[in-house]
């Protein structure tokens, strides 16, 4: 009010101006410019900006000042429109910008899981690197000590003392050797000496003298065997070697640092002594000896590993070179493990020859026999060729034969010169074994029986095992089951069944490699059983026998299903997913240490049913005694006399009971770690104590 004053305007227009204002409505604010005054207007608003209110009325001047009250009340509209959509769209702005942010803040999430899942598996890894690392080592120092002693630099006694401090001392060894593969030879012994004061815990130093070792070279339940059994007894902190023939068809690619030592050694065959090449390498963190023979060549420069006229020869020539370098090499193991009937020649060997003369005095053997079906006969004179007399030998109460008793019996030499012999079955008890499978050994088995020792065979639970199988979309436990439902439910889309399928769909799977004519016959019938009753089939594999194959193949023209899928060659992938996926899994006998189908069902929580076995059949013969091993007892009580119909109705009528009883079968511990293991160490503390 006072710039007004000042500008100029009289005291009686400003109260006229406050009446009228009061009368009126509320008025848009109006700009009154005032100039301060310059060197021209002395104090006084002068020129085109001055007010002229002199020039018009009161009333004339408001009138073009205000608005109408019906175009201020649509401008209040307009701008509160304006605002609701500046509103809106800044709602909608602020959403977006959640939204994104949200987004980010899951891609963080996403982010920071994979990095601590990468975190756990390099952890993991870690650990399993060092678990493995550790045999690698004393695996790697055992052959370096070998290398040693046979170029000169130590001498055998030093050699011994040497592997003993490996054996004893391996906690270690991870740090004190952990460059082992950089180090000359000068340099090694020189930290073997350093080494050589600490003392460390007792360990069995194992060597086996056998024929197969998977993966290297397999054809049977040996070789998973000896490598299953080996990887265990180091994990426990034992010392394992093996000794192979070098023959011609090894996957060397599975040796790592496979390498020819140059150093050669002799040994005795046929009246004279002849040499050998030396090749070691590790496995698995197990090392590894192959023997090549120089002048006989062609021992084991063949297609096949067994099934030659001079079989004997060739592995009787293996066995004596086998020891034969042991002497050579110094090394005193505390057990010699042998195998079958092609290295129990080693037993009679050992103890005629070796064991007075060598040094190997503390040394004890072990004789393991997958069965007794294969035994070698061979005529006396033949024991010669290693260096054993035949009239000492050729008796009842050693290598004679005992319904041929002109011949010797190669395998019953394995079992009478032997500290402890182990028989390996997955349903058979020891009396059974004895009294029915022993192909004409029953009088020695008997006269043997108290070093006779059962054993079940191993799973490999770092391949096959749900919880950790790199195979299936989910994994699962007994703990936990529900990745089994995904598994199936991944399994019938993959093979375009899922559209036939339902949450009550029973899943049968079927492996076949050994599969007969009556088994093709057996597994028609189990077909035509199930798949009334509404379950989907699986078959997978190729037989050996092509009247089998072919019978195979009209069978699958024959059922045109749409509910059986069949896969004619083993794919690794889909096997696993096959197990996790189906309910039942079919199987021509439980006595199977090759694919082992019984055992891998089990853990992943499938029963395994026999094919030749209904509801109208004489189950099997079970031996309730305690000549049975623990798992044996297991698999026959609880499925081996489960026919295939009586397997649904448990599926079908009490869902409950049967989740149950494949729950406690996925928690059994079939691994090699564990009664297989336990068996074995027994029998090696057993003999040690002799």
């Amino acid at each position: 009010m006072g710039t007004l004053v000042s500008a100029g305007v009289s005291v009686s227009s400003l109260r006229s101006l406050q009446f009228r204002t009061a009368k009126m409505q509320p008025i848009k604010s109006c700009e009154v410019r005032c100039l301060r005054k310059n060197e021209n207007s002395n104090g006084l608003i002068s020129g085109p900006s001055q007010m002229e209110l002199e020039n018009h009325n009161d009333t004339e001047m408001f009138q073009e000042s205000f608005q109408p009250p019906d175009r201020e009340l649509e401008m209040k509209n307009s701008d509160i429109w304006k605002l609701f959509k500046d509103a809106q769209r800044n709602i909608l702005y602020l959403n977006k910008q959640r939204l994104m942010a949200m987004e980010e803040l899951n891609k963080t999430q996403r982010e920071k899981q994979i990095l601590i899942d990468r975190i756990e598996k390099l952890e993991l890894g870690k650990q399993a690197n060092m678990q493995q690392e550790k045999p690698a080592i004393c695996s790697e120092l055992l052959l370096r000590i070998d290398s040693l002693v046979l170029t000169g630099m130590i001498s055998k006694g030093e050699a011994s003392n040497f592997r003993r401090l490996v054996t004893e001392n391996k906690v270690g060894l991870l740090d004190a050797f952990s460059e082992i593969w950089q180090k000359r030879d000068s340099e090694l012994l020189e930290e073997l000496h350093l080494f050589s004061d600490e003392s460390k815990r007792k360990a069995f130093h194992v060597i086996h003298i056998c024929t197969e070792m998977a993966p290297v070279v397999s054809v049977g339940s040996l070789g998973s065997y000896v490598t299953g059994l080996s990887w265990a007894l180091q994990r426990k902190g034992n010392l394992v070697e093996i000794i192979l023939p070098k023959y011609t068809s090894l996957d060397l690619d599975q040796v790592k640092g496979l390498r020819k030592v140059e150093a050669e050694f002799y040994s005795y065959f046929n009246g004279q002594s002849h040499g050998n090449r030396i090749w070691t390498g590790v496995v698995y963190g197990i090392g590894v000896t192959l023997i090549e023979p120089i002048f006989y060549l062609g021992l084991f420069n063949r297609e096949k590993i067994y099934g030659y006229s001079d079989d004997f020869e060739r592995f009787t020539y293996f066995s004596r070179a086998s020891l034969d370098y042991l002497v050579k090499s110094g090394k005193q193991p505390d057990i010699l493990h042998i195998h079958n009937w092609e290295t129990a020649i080693i037993g009679p060997l050992f103890w005629d020859i070796f064991v007075n003369n060598q040094g190997l005095g503390s040394t004890r053997i072990l004789f393991t026999c997958h069965g007794f079906g294969s035994q070698c006969l061979e005529k006396p004179d033949k024991l010669a060729l290693c260096g054993l007399d035949p009239s000492r030998l050729h008796r009842a109460d050693r290598l004679q034969d005992n319904s041929k008793r002109h011949l010797v019996n190669i395998l019953k030499g394995g079992i009478v010169y032997s500290n402890k012999v182990v028989m390996m079955s997955s349903i058979h008890s020891k009396s059974r074994i004895i009294r029915s499978l022993s192909h004409g050994l029953e009088p020695t088995l008997s006269i043997h029986k108290e070093k006779l020792l059962l054993a079940p065979y191993g799973l490999d639970d770092t391949v096959w095992d749900p919880s950790k199988d790199k195979h299936l979309p989910a994994k699962y436990s007994a703990d936990d089951t529900k990745g089994k439902t995904i598994c199936k439910v991944a399994l019938l889309q993959q093979l375009g069944l899922s559209r036939h399928a339902s949450s009550s769909t029973t899943v049968v799977g079927c492996i076949y490699s050994n599969f007969t004519d009556v088994d093709i016959e057996n597994l028609k019938s189990a077909f035509r059983l199930a798949s009334r009753r509404g379950a989907q089939f699986i078959f997978m594999g190729t037989s050996k026998v092509e009247s089998v194959n072919t019978a195979l193949e009209l069978f699958k023209k024959e059922i045109k299903d749409e509910n059986a899928r069949f896969i004619n060659k083993y794919d690794e992938a889909l096997l696993h997913l096959m197990f996790a996926g189906s309910d039942i899994m079919l199987c021509s006998s439980f006595l199977d240490p090759v694919l082992q189908v019984p055992l891998k069902a089990i853990k992943y929580g499938a029963a395994p049913v026999d094919i030749t076995l209904n509801s109208n059949r004489i189950r099997h013969s079970m031996d309730h005694d305690l000549e049975s091993t623990r798992s044996s007892q297991y698999i026959m009580t609880t499925f081996a006399n489960m026919s295939l119909s009586e397997a649904l109705d448990q599926i079908q009528s009490d869902p409950s009971r049967w989740d149950w009883k494949i729950k406690e079968g996925m928690s059994k511990d079939f691994s090699w770690e564990a009664e297989c293991y336990d068996v074995h160490l027994g029998a090696y503390t057993s003999i040690m104590n002799v």
